[in-house]
């Protein structure tokens, strides 16, 4: 989920080319079966740690549904080439923990497998799981993964900064672009050369489909085709980029802001580096602990032209790999860790360690709509900071609205695309030139996909 401060991305040279994976069609692989007895032997998973309360507490769950079963997790992020390198040897992981806009990749090459037999076995109940989610992990009709968190957005203020500029949470608003970018020079910082103060960062390249959906592109269609050169987006982009260009230019505010530590004492919203950017929902929860310190936080939402909250859907998903051997420890897994009796689990664990903390509780997003909200009903009901309380709010308030990107058979290579135009773009590549190199190359890789190429 720590991922809006750094790019991580598939790459599309490893996708096509590993032996005995590439070129692959979904239809050939069979689908992840189980043998209908207990779950037993060896689960071995990769691209999931699990260290904190939240994913401990979802592990016990299982261990202790499931004692015949003996659980392996490696620790770290999900590593293309790792798993790739592991399928082409013929010993894959029995599980995989991915990000969902990779599955329409991985499915369509035949990495991984289709889930039906696995969910009517389980007796998975899909619909427990929110709409956005679910298209993420489906393509061509059948579902290949079974999704968890739910990462969504919404603008983060230093109130202290924005309130000594004489300003008010209200100016922090995207539906009005040139009253943004007033906005933000208002607040922008610099001495000399030496940039000193952001004053409101659209979080490029990473949230390059957020603004391009809030002014009305879809960069994705329907049918998995690549659409990056929507004039809509390419006029987000050069709107977005001029944010930074106002501010000292790409390579003083790239500098800038990759000297912030996110997750220390001197975060750029407790240092007064940053007035306000989009973030994402697990770092309300990572700024609660900085109150003592002085952080004052504000949140607005982040909406499209007309005022409508706006927010792009992300998360990870479980997937089985084509060539798992227990596919049926697999499957039980992934229910058990993605239902609400787990979930509710896992918020107990949260809260206390909250009690622990003497501090207080920011929300679990999930995928699972009936868990999101049997915990907040439970334990959302005292949120003593006013500023927090907005934040979540906020964030709680996307959730049946935020949307995700159209699942596709190149999606890896779709993602791969737009964030190189967009650091091209950055560099000084006209926004309209860099977005037509990257659809010609989206739109070369989804031919492939689709066998036509």
């Amino acid at each position: 989920m720590r991922s809006a401060f750094m790019v991580i991305a598939a790459s599309a040279t490893l996708l096509a080319g590993c032996a005995g994976v590439g070129g692959a069609s979904s239809d050939s692989g069979g689908n992840a079966g189980t043998s209908g007895s207990a779950p037993s032997g060896t689960l071995k998973i990769m691209g999931f740690g699990g260290e904190d309360e939240v994913g401990q507490a979802r592990i016990a769950a299982f261990k202790q549904a499931y004692p015949g079963v003996q659980v392996s997790n490696a620790k770290g992020d999900f590593d293309a080439q790792q798993f790739l390198t592991a399928l082409a040897s013929g010993n894959p992981p029995d599980l995989v923990y991915m990000d969902r806009n990779q599955i329409g990749t991985y499915a369509k090459k035949g990495a991984i497998v289709p889930l039906e037999d696995c969910i009517s076995q389980q007796k998975i109940d899909t619909s427990q799981y929110r709409d956005a989610a679910m298209r993420s992990v489906t393509l061509g009709g059948k579902v290949y993964g079974i999704p968890e968190f739910y990462v969504v957005t919404t603008n983060l203020i230093d109130a202290k900064s924005l309130k000594a500029a004489g300003l008010s949470p209200s100016d922090i608003q995207t539906k009005d672009w040139q009253a943004l970018k007033a906005t933000s020079d208002k607040l922008f910082k610099k001495n000399g050369n030496k940039l000193e103060r952001i004053g409101f960062d659209p979080k490029l390249p990473e949230y390059f489909p957020l603004w391009a959906t809030a002014n009305g592109a879809t960069i994705i269609k329907e049918d998995g085709a690549p659409n990056l050169n929507d004039p809509k987006a390419v006029e987000a982009l050069d709107f977005a980029i001029s944010l930074i260009n106002d501010q000292g230019g790409w390579t003083s505010f790239k500098s800038f802001r990759d000297s912030f530590d996110i997750f220390g004492e001197k975060n750029p919203l407790s240092a007064g580096s940053v007035v306000a950017f989009p973030m994402e929902n697990w770092y309300v929860n990572v700024l609660r602990d900085f109150i003592p310190k002085g952080l004052q936080l504000d949140s607005t939402p982040f909406t499209d032209h007309d005022g409508k909250p706006v927010s792009m859907v992300g998360g990870s998903a479980w997937a089985i790999p084509k060539g798992s051997k227990n596919p049926t420890a697999a499957c039980a897994w992934a229910k058990t860790l993605t239902d609400k009796a787990t979930w509710m689990k896992a918020a107990d664990a949260r809260i206390a360690k909250v009690k622990k903390d003497n501090s207080f509780f920011t929300g679990l997003f999930t995928a699972n709509k009936p868990a999101d909200e049997a915990i907040k009903a439970k334990y959302l009901t005292n949120v003593p900071d006013a500023g927090f309380k907005r934040a979540i709010d906020n964030l709680y308030a996307t959730l049946d609205t935020a949307t995700a990107l159209n699942t596709s058979p190149a999606g890896a290579e779709i993602d791969a695309a737009w964030r190189s135009a967009v650091t091209r773009a950055l560099g000084g590549q006209p926004a309209q030139q860099a977005l037509d190199q990257a659809q010609k190359e989206a739109e070369a890789a989804f031919t492939k996909a689709n066998g036509n190429g």
